[in-house]
């Protein structure tokens, strides 16, 4: 089954991705790989350092003539800017002349130097950075072709940034993406589009940041992926683990999660129908997830993020050192990072969802995956 680590600092030379369990014969495309995380760089509302920043990709294994081979898949993703940061991030004996003794509030930063035994925060910052969210999207590229493989597609969108907020209907279709995309902020409805850049501007103007709120839709899922038998099988638990593990993200929830917790029960679920050769929920209130397991058709969940906790005016903190109180130290100016969270968000959803689409149907090969997705999906129709 699929599974995949990261390895690299966000100032560091490189950042690897090595992803197990890809079938052999599964097509990986450097241009578009390219542009998935081109999608996950930009934004309404980012700073400049995402400008600056470079994807230089190289493939170290696992991939011949455009294909995977079943080995596991290593992907490099260099950093352009490694040659001014190469001796403060030197791998090599020695010693920094800027240790940052004054931890960031919202950060990783003073808990970690405290496991770590460590008054240097820049040991913890580097990697507990969202700079590590650009080798999961590579994970998540491969597992987005992977599912497509099985007419499963995976995108997102903005729902909200700060107190602006999108109509629940329309939900973007697969073909919306690009749609999506060509909105600053990634949000399907042109009104709410304008409303959260005016939410990000006001926002930059008092030197503050804004958090949101971004949806997954995930369409052509068949009924029975995760399992209702343990914890560690649901579906729904697995991918609010995925979730909450990306930087920032403060709350999880299925379909109209929270909105049905203030429901009846009379109305709070989705009723059955049998139509043709299959049978239909009436509505999606659930998510698409009942029981730990996907029901068929649209799977919804989404994702809130916290402000970004780096103000353009520092929060107060304390320096290890001295014990005394100082402004914390600021990595970047970002204003907002919902629209790229979203991005991250897909990924995470697709390599979930691969997981459990290798689990269920196995196959070494994408023609033994491709032809037990079909026999299971025939099963259904005589159900």
């Amino acid at each position: 089954m699929l599974r995949f680590l990261t390895a690299g600092e966000s100032h560091g030379p490189a950042l690897t991705t090595i992803v197990e369990g890809l079938p052999a014969g599964l097509m990986v495309s450097m241009d578009d790989l390219a542009a998935e995380l081109a999608r996950r760089r930009l934004g309404f509302g980012r700073g400049p350092r995402m400008k600056l920043e470079r994807d230089e990709l190289e493939i170290l294994g696992g991939v011949r003539f455009g294909r995977t081979l079943g080995s596991p898949v290593a992907i490099l993703i260099r950093n352009t800017e490694w040659e001014k940061w190469q001796d403060e991030m030197s791998p090599y004996p020695g010693t920094t002349e800027r240790p940052a003794t004054a931890p960031r509030p919202g950060h990783a930063d003073l808990a970690g130097m405290q496991k770590y035994a460590t008054h240097d925060a820049r040991d913890i910052l580097e990697r507990a950075s969202a700079r590590e969210t650009a080798a999961r999207t590579v994970a998540g590229f491969l597992s987005k072709q992977l599912l497509g493989l099985v007419d499963i597609s995976v995108l997102s969108h903005v729902v909200a940034i700060g107190e602006a907020v999108a109509p629940d209907e329309p939900l973007p279709q697969p073909d919306d993406l690009a749609a999506v995309d060509a909105s600053p902020v990634r949000a399907f409805s042109a009104e709410a589009s304008q409303a959260m850049e005016a939410a990000i501007e006001a926002a930059k103007k008092d030197r503050d940041t804004l958090g949101g709120v971004v949806e997954v839709l995930a369409y052509g899922v068949m009924p029975g992926l995760g399992s209702h038998v343990h914890y560690d099988r649901r579906l729904d638990a697995l991918l609010a683990g995925a979730l909450m593990s990306i930087p920032a993200i403060k709350g999880v929830e299925f379909g109209d999660g929270f909105t049905s917790a203030r429901r009846r029960g009379s109305v709070a679920h989705d009723e059955i129908s049998h139509e043709g050769e299959t049978f239909v929920r009436r509505t999606n209130r659930a998510g698409g997830i009942e029981g730990g397991m996907s029901i068929g058709g649209l799977l919804r969940v989404r994702a809130a993020m916290k402000p970004l906790s780096n103000l353009m005016r520092a929060l107060q903190t304390v320096d290890v050192e001295t014990k005394e109180s100082q402004q914390a130290i600021r990595e970047r100016s970002d204003v907002c990072a919902v629209p790229a969270a979203g991005v991250v968000a897909e990924s995470m959803v697709a390599i979930v969802l691969a997981q459990e689409l290798q689990r269920k149907f196995g196959g070494d090969t994408v023609a033994d995956l491709v032809d037990a997705v079909e026999g299971y999906r025939k099963r259904l129709a005589r159900f």
